[in-house]
């Protein structure tokens, strides 16, 4: 059963149309999250399911009920928003208990409820203080708190981490992914930060001008996504982009352009031969984890090729070590391992996984 159904949904401010035709379905229990870069349309689509906006046109669905013209208090939703929300003059007890005392809930439910919520969220200590005596990632806790005594059909996130610092993020991503498996609610998560959307998601809607681009779950998206937006978008460093043409080599498909120094590089494909025309133009996309340092183990293994480029810049992070490399006019960055970290300036035969390679269309940039 679907808890959450959005069809042909469109949204104008005035002449300007801000969602255009969205439709997307999450089951019950699940956790979807919406990406994509700021003006893109997500927080408007989570402000629309909350009843917070007016539909332009479309339908949404609560479980089988239409909610159009249903008010937000009536949706049986429950909303944590970025800047928390809380009540400033009431203790974190009040705050939790406001809504419940609103909708005349029973005090002996009251009780259990706040009993309930604050061990789940560990929580206990903080009931008698206001937000101002908390910290952030406290306040954070306090605002789901508030959202899971009502025990809601649907859980909305608006870019709940946001305020965080970056350690205090991961912690707190940790604990909604814990939460959400405990609580198994379905959940529809509003983020900008890709990492977020693919730790926590079940399925993730990546949204670009209005539309959205691709909706799948996390690996899928990772690895065959569906346009060049979506490649360059999901993953960091960025998949690199490289113009190509269709070639063919001992009868197989493959891949060229030029590299350093002007000399051509081929790069057979894995894919059955005969899929494209010879001289086809394409874009050639390759993660940063595909390319490593060649070695004699490598040589003759299934699905390797191998170019040489200049090493222009190192980027060491510890866990890893992120390197530019130069290929003709182009620059790719290569993510390798402390062990086979390039030196810069060297001549770098590079490994390239042909496995994992994307061909993309240069004039519709869609996934081939």
């Amino acid at each position: 059963m679907s808890a959450l159904t959005i069809r042909n949904l469109r949204k104008s401010f005035g002449f300007v149309e801000v969602l255009k035709g969205i439709n997307l379905e999450a089951r019950a229990g699940e956790f979807i999250a919406l990406v994509g870069p700021s003006g893109c349309g997500k927080s408007t689509l989570l402000a629309m399911i909350a009843g917070l906006e007016t539909v332009t046109a479309g339908e949404i669905y609560i479980g089988d009920r239409l909610v159009n013209s249903v008010a937000p208090k009536d949706r049986d939703i429950a909303m944590v928003f970025q800047s928390y929300a809380l009540y400033p003059t009431m203790t974190v007890r009040q705050n939790m208990l406001f809504g419940m005392e609103s909708r005349g809930v029973p005090k002996s439910q009251q009780v259990e409820a706040i009993a309930r919520v604050s061990a789940l969220l560990q929580i206990g200590a903080l009931l008698d203080r206001k937000p101002g005596q908390l910290s952030g990632g406290q306040r954070q806790r306090v605002a789901m708190g508030r959202a899971l005594v009502r025990d809601p059909k649907l859980f909305l996130f608006d870019e709940p981490l946001s305020n965080l610092d970056a350690k205090l993020r991961v912690d707190m991503r940790t604990e909604i992914k814990k939460l959400h498996h405990r609580v198994g609610k379905t959940t529809v998560y509003v983020t900008h930060d890709q990492v977020e959307a693919m730790t926590l998601a079940s399925r993730i809607a990546v949204m670009h001008q209005g539309e959205v681009q691709q909706f799948d779950e996390p690996q899928t998206i990772y690895d065959r996504p569906a346009n060049i937006f979506v490649a360059g978008f999901m993953g960091s460093p960025a998949m690199n982009f490289i113009p190509a043409e269709m070639t063919t080599v001992d009868g197989v498909d493959a891949v060229s352009f030029v590299g350093a120094g002007g000399k051509l590089v081929i790069l057979k494909l894995q894919q059955p031969s005969g899929m494209f025309e010879k001289g086809r133009k394409v874009i050639l996309g390759i993660r940063p984890e595909h390319l490593s340092r060649h070695n004699a183990e490598m040589r003759g293994k299934e699905g390797l090729a191998t170019l040489v480029a200049p090493v222009e810049v190192v980027e060491p992070t510890g866990a890893e070590t992120m390197a530019v490399l130069r290929l003709g006019e182009l620059e790719v960055v290569g993510r390798f391992t402390p062990d086979e970290a390039p030196v810069m300036g060297e001549e770098m035969v590079v490994s390239v996984d042909m496995t994992k390679a994307c061909l993309f269309d240069p004039t519709t940039q869609r996934l081939l």
